[in-house]
């Protein structure tokens, strides 16, 4: 007995050696320092780009990872769009961002900023032979191009009259330019210079480089642990000479003398209750609902009528045209939905462009067009399924009775299939209506979209999103109860 305790309190002890010793390799980096996760959206040149190789670029980058060289921890980098910096760092799932993130009173109330990197400022780009706008006061009533919740996007709102366009990147506002769908574009300055400047965007200048002064700083959490070490580190890379040579790599110039804070770097939160802000929230997110239900429901005509003939047309008895609708149903069916939309709306009017045809499309139209294409896809294959399972004696009695095969499929074949496709189109119908918030790419404002807005500005992302949940959770309930009806209806009269 002595012995069995002897044995087992010796393994005891081992055991618990072994684990101190993992947990102990485990805390301690090999490096002598932390590993930060450290937020950005590599589609901001030239601070924050991917390269050839994939790597991640820009002086943004290699400025952060002199930060941590300096102040001794490491960086973990993490692709996250701008406007879900701000909500991320408040979950705290992630440790900072540094993506060229002007410092602003309404930011420092939600986030805490480092001090400031970088000096900049927001510029007009138009197109190189637009002679109407010449400054900031000539865009009023002139339609505007912005990134989502930047500082570019709340200087648009100033303009009077003007309509304002937002996108998820810099890079698709500018491309929207480009491709003639808006006069001008209202972003930071360095960015806009270095496209020009690269022959990235052909045919756009800049007007007034510098509209505002602003400066960029690396965001973390309030109260984050993180923040005095991110300032140890750019206070010794400013001091011993790194910044310049980064700068001087990336601008070819000399760095201009930066503030050490901003008054406003460490504003408190002026913050509503969820309710009050979900009723504030509610009448723009009701427009919104509006116009997703008038996207959807033009979009399902369409792709009602283009999916009916597709379908029938996929059961013909000629060999060609039985292959073009397989490689229609294919086609759309099997690329992402998010894909098409971009082919159609910026891919569509640089071609007819390169070919020297002057060719844009309205955002409504491009998204009715993109969802009908991929809705008709699926119900074409819903119809064409309905069909074949109505037994071939109905096509031989309708013949026998000498009725021709296009009388036979209207009067006999399809009702019948119809009743049976019901169901299924009801769920192609609540799959379109979800679908109509990857149109929000384009900055059309449905009902994500302008939930998306409203986060831009208050940074409450968690009531916003979830109000916007149960909105669309109510609109598909209200669509399943709908179709359910319609489906009685039918069998009660025999259709």
């Amino acid at each position: 007995m002595i012995k069995f305790s002897f044995r087992r309190w010796l393994c005891s002890c081992l055991v618990v050696g072994l684990s101190c010793c993992l947990l102990a390799g485990c805390s301690v980096n090999v490096s002598g320092g932390k590993t930060l996760t450290v937020a950005t959206e590599p589609t901001f040149p030239p601070f924050e780009f991917q390269g050839k190789g994939g790597e991640l670029e820009g002086f943004s980058i290699d400025l952060m990872r002199a930060v941590a060289a300096a102040a001794n921890f490491q960086v973990e980098f993490q692709s996250l769009p701008f406007d879900g910096m701000i909500p991320a760092l408040q979950a705290k799932t992630i440790d900072a961002a540094i993506s060229s993130m002007t410092i602003t009173e309404e930011r420092a109330k939600t986030v805490a900023f480092s001090r400031p990197y970088f000096k900049a400022g927001l510029a007009i780009a138009i197109r190189a032979d637009n002679q109407d706008i010449t400054g900031f006061d000539s865009l009023q009533n002139k339609k505007i191009a912005v990134q989502i919740g930047t500082t570019g996007a709340a200087k648009a709102k100033s303009v009077t009259g003007a309509q304002v366009s937002s996108f998820d990147s810099a890079p698709l506002a500018l491309q929207e330019l480009q491709n003639g769908n808006v006069d001008a574009v209202i972003n930071d300055a360095p960015v806009t210079l270095y496209a020009v400047n690269t022959g990235n965007l052909q045919g756009i200048k800049v007007i007034q480089q510098l509209l505002t002064e602003e400066f960029y700083g690396i965001a973390t959490a309030k109260k984050s642990p993180y923040l005095s070490l991110i300032n140890q580190g750019l206070a010794t890379v400013f001091k011993d000479g790194n910044y310049q040579l980064i700068y001087q790599k990336w601008f070819k110039s000399t760095p201009p003398i930066l503030p050490d804070k901003l008054p406003f770097a460490n504003s408190k939160a002026d913050k509503l209750n969820s309710l009050s802000l979900l009723l504030q929230a509610l009448p723009t997110l009701l427009i919104g609902v509006l116009v997703t239900l008038q996207l959807a429901l033009i979009s399902v005509i369409f792709g009602l009528i283009g999916g009916s003939l597709i379908g029938i047309l996929h059961l013909s008895t000629i060999k060609p045209v039985r292959l073009l609708t397989r490689a229609y149903v294919d086609f759309f069916r099997g690329t992402p939905l998010l894909v098409q939309i971009f082919m159609i709306y910026f891919g569509l009017p640089a071609i007819f462009q390169e070919m020297g045809f002057t060719f844009s499309l309205n955002r409504l139209v491009a998204g009715v067009i993109a969802l009908s294409l991929n809705s008709a896809a699926y119900i074409a294959e819903i119809v064409r399924a309905g069909i074949q399972s109505i037994a071939i004696g109905q096509s031989e009695a309708a013949r026998s009775l000498g009725l021709n095969s296009f009388q036979t499929m209207r009067y006999v074949i399809f009702p019948q299939a119809f009743q049976r496709m019901i169901p299924p189109l009801g769920n192609e119908f609540i799959s379109l209506l979800k679908d109509t918030s990857l149109v929000a790419v384009i900055g059309f404002e449905e009902l994500f979209r302008k939930g998306q807005l409203i986060v831009a500005e208050n940074y409450r992302a968690f009531e916003i999103y979830a109000m916007v949940a149960v909105i669309y959770l109510c609109l598909t309930l209200v669509s399943s109860q709908a179709i359910s009806r319609l489906e009685k209806w039918m069998k009660l009269r025999g259709v």
